[in-house]
């Protein structure tokens, strides 16, 4: 994990290389990039989880037509 120390040098380093008008701006794209990658990790775990119920489902029937 980052600390203070580091944090602030990265804040500083982005300040100078992109200076104090762009960097809202990079903030604020760099959120949504944050968050839209969140949404496709849920979604991918919830068709996870989708698929190994229906594969739970299916093979619970088979076991019972066999039966």
């Amino acid at each position: 994990m980052l600390g203070s120390t580091e944090l602030l040098l990265i804040f500083v380093a982005a300040l100078l290389l992109f200076g104090p008008d762009k960097l809202p701006e990079i903030a604020h794209s760099l959120g949504r990039m944050i968050g839209d990658f969140r949404k496709a990790m849920r979604e991918a775990e919830n068709q996870l989880s989708v698929s190994e119920v229906k594969e739970s489902i299916e093979e619970t029937m088979n076991m019972a037509k066999i039966e």
